[in-house]
């Protein structure tokens, strides 16, 4: 039996912040990053907040390091907020549900209520009971997965994302796509995802390269914004697989931009998983019917199906004009391969591998490595 919930209720469209002048809150605890602060952009959300007392905590940096984490706890408990608001990109809202967690930890207040609002199209933690820190000391990244973390209220607000630059709106809208395949190829596959991915994934190759390229197209925004929240419904429900294991253990160390290693990831784990040695042809059936539904191919022969996948993404990866290795992002190549055995462990022993499809050996991982040095 499987059980099926979405406990997060979503505001959604232009002024959807508004909402926020009827909650039954005093205080109110932001957690968000300089930029949203410096820029004024934070003002979206507090012009709405006049009612209460708003105390904002802007340290967050990206792969928000534990360091952060326990500042941020130290001034949550010492706000007494009736609530905790994460806004920003996925770092943000990872930090603002690390926070909850351990500041339940220190002072218990289950009724502590919960708020997203993403300011990019691509994580889709807004909806989910996952997060991701860091150990500065190992480069290691950790996930706390719990539904004590699930969001209350996510917020998407459009003009928020408006604004996002062309490089981070690709790096994001990728991370997107990640979601959306390593769900659909997962091992805890599930109905209600499968819907959910089938859709979305038809809104990222549509309006992906739209808001890439004309980051005023407000409707190709609010799409992206939709298909990164069901992608995050949907690996809420089922997790996802070996691109985030090793995206984990590379951006940990190399500290890549997360949507960034994987999309670099994408191609080269879609090839793995659906490779037609492989005597299990779970992951490269599904893989093909993907394909069929973004029109890459007609046919349902899984040889074909799979590569037929593989070109649409790299032809997405051409639009949007992304790098195809760690070596085109500015890194030394030895110094990634003297990596690769830190690397597998960290990717073998990250909580998302234990979904993906098929299952890798450490010598897989670092094979898949050398192709993307």
């Amino acid at each position: 039996m499987q059980k099926i919930k979405f406990p997060t209720t979503l505001w959604v469209g232009e002024d959807a912040l508004q909402g926020l002048r009827d909650l039954p809150v005093k205080k109110v605890f932001i957690v968000t990053d300089p930029f949203m602060v410096q820029s004024g952009m934070i003002s979206h959300v507090t012009e709405n907040l006049d009612f209460a007392e708003v105390e904002i905590f802007s340290d967050i940096v990206p792969d928000p390091p534990t360091e952060v984490v326990a500042a941020g706890v130290s001034h949550l408990v010492e706000s007494n907020a009736d609530a905790i608001i994460s806004v920003g990109g996925g770092s943000a809202i990872d930090a603002g549900k690390a926070m909850l967690y351990f500041g339940n930890r220190v002072k218990a207040n289950k009724d502590l209520m919960f708020i997203a609002v993403p300011t990019t199209s691509g994580t889709g933690s807004e909806v989910t009971n996952f997060s991701v820190i860091t150990m500065l000391e190992t480069g290691t990244k950790y996930p706390i997965v719990t539904d004590e973390i699930q969001p209350n209220i996510a917020i998407l607000d459009t003009r928020l994302v408006m604004s996002v630059p062309p490089s981070i709106t690709a790096d994001t809208g990728m991370d997107v796509l990640v979601h959306l395949i390593e769900s659909y190829v997962s091992l805890n596959e599930n109905v209600m995802a499968k819907v959910l991915v089938e859709y979305a994934i038809q809104l990222v190759f549509e309006y992906l390269p739209e808001a890439f390229s004309n980051g005023t197209n407000s409707y190709a925004r609010e799409q992206m914004h939709v298909a990164s929240c069901m992608a995050g419904m949907a690996f809420n429900l089922t997790n996802l697989g070996l691109n985030h294991g090793m995206a984990h253990a590379i951006g940990g160390r190399f500290h890549v931009p997360h949507g960034r290693i994987n999309a670099i990831l994408l191609p080269h784990i879609v090839a793995y998983n659906g490779d037609y040695q492989n005597k299990d042809l779970y992951a490269a059936k599904k893989y093909t019917r993907l394909a069929n539904i973004v029109k890459a191919t007609t046919s349902v022969n899984p040889r074909i199906g799979v590569a037929a996948l593989i070109r649409q993404i790299k032809h997405l990866q051409s639009t949007l004009k992304m790098p195809l290795t760690l070596t085109d992002c500015g890194f030394n190549r030895s110094e990634i391969m003297e990596s690769g055995d830190a690397i597998a462990k960290a990717a073998l022993a990250d909580a998302c591998t234990a979904a993906n499809p098929r299952i890798p050996t450490a010598d897989d991982i670092k094979n898949i490595l050398n192709q993307i040095a």
